[in-house]
């Protein structure tokens, strides 16, 4: 016997996924704010996906995301002072990454250097 499908209205909705953010907060599993809702995980994912960026809560510890400015609407010099500013802050985080990943092969190759001491100990 199959359960008779529900159909939620928006206003049921928004007060689900309030409870559902309250339930997050409190390091609930999605699997068990989907219980504790009444919803499958899906319905539950599919709300979320479904609720408008500004109703969704959002992490204070993370930052505001950036607003994205259309380059065509700046004036010439915006443009080049933009650009400018995003080659820099390219050349940055290609710096960045170059760093880590040398220290990435550093320690594996401390690793590797650690692993082959402890087999020798071991003969």
């Amino acid at each position: 016997m199959s359960k008779k499908k529900k159909r939620h209205t928006p206003a049921e909705i928004a007060t689900k996924l309030g409870e559902a953010a309250a339930l997050g907060s409190q390091g609930r599993t999605q699997r068990e704010i989907a219980q504790a809702l009444g919803v499958s995980v899906m319905t539950f994912h599919r709300w979320r996906k479904a609720q408008p960026q500004w109703l969704q809560p959002r992490d204070s510890s993370q930052p505001e995301p950036r607003r994205i400015v259309p380059i065509a609407n700046l004036s010439e010099s915006q443009r080049r002072g933009r650009i400018a500013e995003l080659q820099l802050e390219n050349t940055r985080l290609r710096r960045l990454v170059t760093d880590l990943l040398l220290e990435k092969m550093k320690i594996e190759d401390d690793a590797d250097r650690f692993r082959g001491t402890a087999a020798l100990k071991k003969a």
